[in-house]
C-alpha cells in the first residue's frame, strides 16, 4: 500500500544519483520479477513521431497502475539526432485519490529497469558460468548493463564495441574504475561471447546467426522500433526466443517483426514471456549447447515496480533519520 499521505506532504524529487543508489540490483531484480509474477495493467505505450531535421523524434507515454497501491507514468522523448538522444521523467502516484507523490529522474529509472529485465530474463536463458560479456553499445543503458551482469553472473571479461571507438573507450574506462574487467574492441563479433548484449539505435543488423556459437545468450534491448534491428531473421530462427511481451514485441520489436515479415518464422515461434519465465511457466535454457535470445521493447510494470522500490525506500530512509 502507498505510505499515508498527510497535509504538510510534499512531492518528493528524486534526482538521477538518488535513483540509482535506492534502485540497488539486486532489490531491483527481485521488484521487477514479482511485479512480472503478479501483473499490473500496463496498456501498450503510446507513440508520437515527427521529423526534426534528418531524424525523426518520438514521444513515448508508458502509464500503468495497481489498483489500491500505485499508479505511474513515464514520459520519454527520443532525439537520435542529438546527445543524449533519450531523456525522461516519472510521475508516480497514489491510486486511491490520484494524488502525485514523486517525480523520478526518468533517465536513471529506464536505465537501470531495463538493464534489470535484461539480467532477470538471463537468469533463465543464459548458461550459469557464463563469464564472458560482449557489450554492442557505448550507451547509458550500455553502461547500466556493464554494470548490472556482474551482480548475477562470474563475468571475468567485458568487451565493448561501438561504431565510435572513443565512446567505447571511454564506457570501458567508466566500467573499469567501478572495478569491472572491461575493455574496447574494433570487432563485434560475438565468437568469444558468452553473453551478448546489444542495446544500439540499429537498423541493419549487428548479430547474425551464423556468427553465434552454440550455448550463446544473445539480450537484444536497443530496437524499440518496427524499422530497428540489432540481429538478423536466422539467428532468431534458430534460437529459444523469449520477449518481455508478447503484445509489445508484436507490435514494436523491429527484430521479431522484421523476421516475421521475411518469413523466417511466426509468432508461435516465441517460446515464451518473461512472466512465463519467472512464474516457472516455461523452463527457460535446457542444455549447455542451447542458443537463446531474449528481446525486449519495453514494459510500464517494470518502470511502476522500479518506481515504488525507489519511493519506498526514500520514504523508509526519510523516516529512519
Amino acid at each position: 500500500m502507498p505510505w499515508p499521505m498527510t497535509e504538510e506532504a510534499r512531492l518528493l524529487h528524486l534526482d538521477h544519483a538518488r535513483v540509482e543508489a535506492l534502485l540497488p540490483w539486486s532489490a531491483l531484480l527481485e521488484a521487477i520479477g514479482a511485479m512480472f509474477r503478479t501483473g499490473c495493467e500496463a496498456p501498450l505505450r503510446h507513440a508520437h513521431a515527427w521529423a526534426e531535421g534528418a531524424e525523426r523524434n518520438s514521444l513515448l507515454l508508458m502509464p500503468a497502475w495497481q489498483a489500491g497501491r500505485y499508479t505511474g507514468v513515464k514520459i520519454v522523448h527520443v532525439a537520435p539526432g542529438h546527445a543524449p538522444a533519450v531523456n525522461a521523467a516519472y510521475l508516480l502516484s497514489d491510486a486511491g485519490s490520484g494524488a502525485p507523490l514523486a517525480l523520478l529522474d526518468g533517465g536513471a529509472l529506464t536505465d537501470r529497469r531495463t538493464a534489470a529485465a535484461s539480467v532477470l530474463a538471463a537468469r533463465h536463458l543464459a548458461r550459469p558460468d557464463s563469464r564472458r560479456l560482449l557489450l554492442l553499445g557505448s550507451g547509458k543503458v550500455a553502461h547500466a548493463l556493464g554494470s548490472a551482469y556482474p551482480a548475477a553472473f562470474p563475468i571475468e571479461d567485458i568487451s565493448i564495441w561501438s561504431r565510435d571507438a572513443g565512446r567505447a573507450e571511454r564506457l570501458a574506462a567508466r566500467l573499469r574504475a567501478e572495478g569491472h574487467p572491461a575493455r574496447a574492441v574494433a570487432d563485434p563479433h560475438p565468437d568469444d561471447a558468452d553473453i551478448v548484449s546489444a542495446a544500439t539505435l540499429s537498423r541493419a543488423p549487428l548479430v547474425r546467426g551464423e556468427g553465434v556459437r552454440p550455448g550463446t545468450h544473445v539480450d537484444l534491448v536497443g530496437a524499440f522500433r518496427p524499422e530497428m534491428r540489432e540481429s538478423d531473421a536466422a539467428l532468431l530462427a534458430r534460437a529459444i526466443l523469449a520477449v518481455d511481451t508478447r503484445a509489445g514485441a508484436l507490435a514494436e520489436a523491429g527484430d521479431v517483426v522484421q523476421a516475421i515479415a521475411e518469413g523466417a518464422f511466426d509468432a508461435a515461434h516465441i517460446a515464451a514471456d518473461l512472466a512465463e519465465l519467472v512464474r516457472g511457466e516455461h523452463p527457460g535454457r535446457r542444455s549447455p549447447e542451447e542458443v537463446t535470445v531474449f528481446k525486449s521493447v519495453g514494459w510500464a510494470g517494470e518502470d511502476l515496480a522500479a518506481a515504488i522500490l525507489a519511493y519506498e525506500g526514500a520514504v523508509d530512509g526519510a523516516a529512519r533519520e
